[in-house]
């Protein structure tokens, strides 16, 4: 249970620091301007550090990871997504993967019932709790933009409208604040439930979900309950994106404990494995073409070799051929 409790801990911690250090200390001025400007910068640069690094590692040959029929002779039936042999199919392909999880919902689940036997069944919650999670993960940070400018833009106000259409409350409920924390829940269960998963879960896996569910708390909590003022949180967003150090007016402990650990979020992402986000677009697997039978892929490293045929190999060794009774063309 220790890499289950200490990323937990951790993130307790972690929202206990700004609460303490705005309400006993009063540094509003440190958590609402010197954090989000440092997290920022180490998102960028974290994140192209990490993609340009993986852009210069070598690709030698074609190692795509296919489960259709490769392109070959016309007879036969090819695979254009599974196996892409044209650039875009292999765009398909990774936007299917990338909108629609297409991998993630072949998943399969197994299972040893009595007999003994090893039983293999369709199992689609994972695909599911993944989709929704993302999708509405999106959606959120889309509708957060809406702090950053005067006038709500048009796209933003329709994905905003859409999300709270129910408008069963007051203020009116965002449908994804919902789906993403049971969609976060499922995840973590899931982690402890299954004993597979538990042995090959670390604490690197359960600290970005525990960081999401307590933003996601503390943003609701804000929302439904403690009722954050929303102007200054607007005014302190627009300064940050016009690159403002003005000190920003009161707003409450509340909104620098979310405030924070999306910080924290935002610092640990080029370290973590949240980089996947970026790297499905560049891994090799996915985006390279499956096309070795219709192209020769030679290896750039190979030193340059001198090929000769075997009229001009026999020139050259004919006499010690015949000495050693080898049969040869010319004599």
């Amino acid at each position: 249970m220790k890499k289950v409790l200490m990323p937990l801990l951790m993130v307790v911690v972690l929202a206990l620091i700004p609460f303490i250090g705005v309400t006993y200390a009063g540094l509003d001025y440190f958590f609402g301007v010197v954090m989000p400007y440092t997290a920022a910068a180490v998102l960028v640069a974290g994140f192209l550090y990490r993609m340009i690094d993986w852009l210069r590692r070598p690709v030698p040959f074609c190692i795509t990871s296919t489960c259709g029929q490769e392109k070959s002779l016309d007879w036969i039936r090819p695979d254009p997504i599974e196996s892409p042999s044209k650039p875009w199919h292999a765009v398909i392909r990774v936007l299917s993967e990338v909108l629609l999880f297409r991998s993630l919902f072949r998943n399969n689940r197994a299972e040893l019932r009595q007999g003994p036997d090893l039983v293999y069944g369709s199992h689609k919650w994972l695909w599911l709790a993944g989709l929704v999670f993302h999708w509405s993960l999106l959606i959120i940070v889309i509708r957060h933009a809406r702090f950053f400018f005067a006038a709500m833009p048009a796209p933003i106000d329709f994905i905003d409208g859409a999300d709270r259409f129910l408008d069963i409350t007051v203020p009116a409920f965002y449908m994804t604040d919902a789906i993403v924390l049971m969609a976060v829940s499922y995840l973590v269960f899931r982690r402890l439930q299954d004993a597979r998963m538990r042995v090959i879960s670390l604490q690197t896996d359960f600290f970005p979900l525990f960081l999401i569910i307590a933003i996601a708390l503390v943003g609701m909590s804000m929302r439904y309950v403690t009722k954050v003022d929303i102007m200054p949180v607007k005014a302190l967003a627009m300064g940050l994106m016009e690159f403002s150090f003005d000190a920003p007016s009161p707003i409450g402990a509340l909104f620098y404990v979310h405030l924070f650990l999306v910080c924290v979020l935002a610092i640990y992402f080029p370290f973590s494995k949240l980089m996947h986000m970026g790297a499905i677009f560049i891994s090799p697997t996915r985006t390279l073409l499956n096309n070795s039978r219709e192209k020769r892929h030679v290896n750039p490293w190979n030193k340059p070799i001198r090929f000769r045929t075997y009229t001009e190999y026999e020139d050259e060794f004919r006499e010690k051929m015949k000495k050693a009774k080898i049969p040869v063309e010319k004599e």
